[in-house]
């Protein structure tokens, strides 16, 4: 895998390729071709190079976890006892709630997104935590901002500032 691509290596092509596949995945090779102005073939190769350079991890879905039973939605902060970190990052990755994890520095190691059908699933799924490290749970009312794309050009980063009328 390669690690901190520069801009530079993203030309607009690129960078629109990347931001129409974000919108819709599934749009076929000759519609993305067709919106970013090349022809098939190109868009192909284009498509086979980003993949190779490990800016395209893989092609997914958006899945709502409500429609499918999972109402709840928590935060946990996880802070391991002495010698339960190896131990608690198995845990996480075991329980299939935890839909994402990531291992952070600070006061805590984990802090994880789970989705849960009740509050007594989450307690089942914390109680097991707890005895291994101490927890701090949140619970999602909304998600203002859903995963997307980091800016993919200089231009795009200075689209990022905050709007006047937000500034207090």
């Amino acid at each position: 895998m390669n690690s901190y691509n520069n801009e530079l290596d993203l030309d607009g092509v690129d960078q629109r390729l990347l931001e129409a596949l974000a919108r819709n995945a599934r749009m076929s090779l000759k519609e993305l071709a067709q919106e970013v102005g090349l022809s098939s073939p190109s868009a192909a190769d284009r498509l086979r190079r980003l993949e190779e350079r490990g800016i395209i991890g893989g092609f997914t879905i958006d899945l709502d976890p409500a429609a499918i039973g999972y109402p709840l939605q928590a935060i946990v902060r996880i802070r391991p006892l002495p010698g339960m970190l190896h131990m608690v990052e198995r845990l996480i990755q075991e329980t299939p709630q935890f839909i994402e994890c990531d291992k952070v520095t600070g006061d805590d190691c984990f802090i994880g997104r789970l989705v849960v059908r009740s509050m007594s699933e989450l307690d089942g799924i914390l109680d097991r935590i707890v005895e291994r490290a101490e927890t701090s749970t949140s619970m999602v009312k909304s998600t203002p901002v859903k995963r997307r794309l980091p800016p993919l050009s200089s231009a795009g980063m200075s689209s990022a500032r905050i709007p006047s009328s937000a500034k207090a």
